[in-house]
């Protein structure tokens, strides 16, 4: 199992080249985007797998398939591990039929699955944080999935909202419980992340969940 500390969490990093923007970007570029879109749908709301779980899958992708195969590339990639790890289909067999083989579907197991509820769960407790709090975000390496990433762990920051309790995916991804925690807005100065050669008045919002804080002058 990776962590996000791979090829997935390319904030900050440097040296892939300028951001080339379309001026007229379709939805999709080809019609077979619009079909892994809705598959991946279908997938996640039919409880093949939770959004968490999917983006773990993603992350687990090789750098240099990551890299290549583009954005709709990785959702057919990673749908691919799920339905393979649910025993639903066999390693390689959905790029195959994308591709054009139309060989029969496995027979595979059943999913039974629970449908997409959304993510806001309540909780009993207050959250930890207030608006205008001052914290650390933790430099966390785990194995596995986390929101946490790579740029702003160790680095300081002011919650700016609480959006109240949703489901964690460091769990959520791994079938170890939805365990809801608190999210947070939290703003993160551009020197703070980038040091003295960043663009001033650049400030970074990311939201945060409890674990992933600590406070500062508690």
């Amino acid at each position: 199992m990776s962590s996000v500390d791979g090829i997935h969490d390319m904030g900050g990093m440097q040296g892939f080249g300028r951001v080339v923007v379309e001026a007229e970007e379709p939805t999709f570029h080809a019609p077979w985007e619009g079909r892994v879109h809705a598959m991946v749908y279908l997938l996640i709301g039919g409880g093949v797998g939770s959004i968490d779980a999917f983006r773990h899958a993603i992350e687990r992708i090789t750098p240099v398939e990551y890299l290549s195969a583009g954005y709709y590339g990785r959702w057919v990639r990673a749908a691919e591990t799920l339905l393979v790890e649910r025993g639903l289909l066999r390693e390689g067999e959905l790029t195959r039929y994308i591709a054009g083989d139309r060989m029969p579907p496995s027979a595979g197991s059943t999913v039974p699955g629970e449908r997409l509820k959304g993510f806001v769960r309540e909780v009993a407790t207050e959250p930890r944080f207030a608006v205008g709090a001052e914290v650390r975000a933790r430099n966390l390496h785990p194995v596995g999935h986390t929101r946490l990433p790579g740029y702003v762990r160790g680095k300081r920051g002011v919650v700016r909202r609480v959006h109240g309790a949703y489901v964690l995916p460091d769990t959520n991804a791994h079938g170890r419980g939805e365990c809801p925690e608190y999210l947070f807005s939290v703003r993160f100065d551009g020197a703070e992340l980038w040091g003295e050669g960043a663009e001033s008045a650049a400030p970074v919002s990311v939201d945060l969940f409890d674990r992933y804080l600590d406070p500062i002058g508690a």
